[in-house]
């Protein structure tokens, strides 16, 4: 693990002038932690691991470095844009933070004058338009998984060039869902890069992974809670009156913004509907929403127009939400660490910010599990007018002392080991030797 003072500004980490003036013009004033301890790793050529609460600059973190590696290297007339060959490679798990990424790059080379030219591409959207924006090549793409493979089976790019490799979101990249994926496209790249890893949790199979995909790399680690601008509260319902409680609570505080998370795309939907019933219009952004949809829900997000947003997990991650006042759970998360990423939209870039769970007695034991994952203990609060009732709490009890069900035969712990065994057998196909 890495540690260092942090810098009282941007010239202190090696940055060049056309990258420090462009900083200067978004009024970035002082690096922050991950960018004080990454960025001069990053431009030694070191392979990283970084961990860092959302909302904390990652993108700037490894984007700047990139950006700046690149520009003097062409400026050194050591590369060039030509053939249908990519530098620099970023790759995310969801379509909207791809364009997210992406912007973001264009804004901080803005002082290039074009000398750099990033694509964004991923699923949703024409595959010809992305075929017709690589012509010449890219020195840096954002990409989901899926849709770059199409594009390299088209020929419309190749990775036997790429210089640095990012995974945004690295432990979702890492999970069963983009295994595949991500060990085809890491064996048609040059096992000699530079590889950097960035993600709010890294569980520990993730970390077991990350020592085959890395050349022994720096890792720095600054979640910090008390620094955090991000309230936590939980509160316990009653069965059956979450809705009720929710739109309780949106009136009461008339929220300039809220962001809702449920489980499931029809539970969007449902719980929609069963608020506008109580005088709240909210709209929805799940999988099953075409891209053009999607790109203008969060567009409108974004700006404003658009107060309550009920989201599945596809929002959780990476999505820049500008000062969201509240984050709340409809429902709890399956897994603890997407509970730190829905969280996280909330109290970004040192905002203060609000996060509300909403637990029923059949959510407790879970949100222990929650709790204990991410080392938190939150008090348990109930909302005034909704006390919960004394039936709830020993049904709380009920749950805590009953015995586990017996699992049927073949699942539990072999069912464990075999998806490890998927996992080990589709990475072999890439580990370094």
């Amino acid at each position: 693990m890495t540690s260092a003072a942090n810098p009282s500004n941007f010239n202190e980490l090696g940055l060049i002038p056309e990258l420090i003036a462009r900083l200067s013009d978004l009024e970035y004033t002082q690096p922050t932690p991950i960018q004080a301890q990454a960025i001069p790793n990053i431009l030694a050529g070191n392979d990283l691991i970084a961990g860092a609460n959302t909302g904390s600059g990652k993108t700037a973190t490894f984007a700047l470095p990139m950006l700046q590696t690149l520009f003097l290297a062409q400026s050194a007339k050591k590369t060039a844009s030509k053939g249908n060959f990519v530098s620099g490679l970023i790759l995310v798990p969801t379509r909207e933070l791809a364009a997210q990424v992406a912007d973001s790059v264009k804004s901080y080379s803005a002082n290039f004058n074009g000398a750099i030219k990033t694509v964004a591409v991923f699923g949703g959207v024409s595959v010809n338009t992305q075929m017709q924006a690589l012509r010449g090549g890219a020195d840096i793409i954002v990409a989901t998984p899926g849709r770059l493979l199409d594009l390299i089976s088209s020929n419309a790019i190749k990775l036997d060039k790429v210089k640095t490799l990012v995974l945004d979101e690295a432990d979702r990249l890492l999970s069963l869902g983009f295994t595949e994926e991500l060990a085809n496209l890491l064996a048609l790249m040059p096992a000699k890069r530079q590889t950097m890893l960035f993600s709010a949790t890294f569980p520990e199979q993730v970390k077991l992974l990350t020592q085959e995909l890395l050349n022994d790399p720096v890792e720095i680690q600054v979640q910090s809670k008390e620094e955090s601008t991000l309230v936590q509260r939980v509160f316990t319902v009653n069965k059956g009156e979450k809705t009720t409680v929710l739109a309780h609570l949106i009136k009461q505080h008339k929220w300039r913004q809220a962001l809702i998370f449920v489980n499931a795309k029809k539970d969007c939907e449902h719980l929609a509907s069963k608020l506008e019933k109580r005088g709240v219009n909210a709209q929805v952004f799940h999988g099953d929403k075409g891209q053009s949809e999607r790109s203008r829900v969060i567009e409108k997000f974004k700006a404003g127009e658009i107060e309550v947003l009920i989201a599945t997990d596809i929002a959780a991650r990476g999505l820049d939400i500008e000062k969201l006042p509240v984050v709340i759970n409809f429902n709890l998360p399956r897994s603890p660490a997407d509970y730190m990423h829905r969280i996280g939209r909330s109290g970004r870039a040192g905002e203060v910010g609000l996060a509300l769970s909403l637990i029923d007695y059949e959510d407790f034991h879970h949100f222990k599990i929650i709790e204990k994952k991410n080392k938190l203990r939150l008090e348990r609060e109930e909302v005034t007018g909704f006390a919960v009732n004394q039936a709830n709490l020993d049904a709380a009890d009920a749950l805590k002392n009953e015995k586990p069900m017996a699992k049927p035969e073949g699942t539990g712990k072999k069912k464990n080991k075999n998806k490890a065994n998927q996992e080990d057998d589709v990475w072999s196909g890439w580990r370094r030797k």
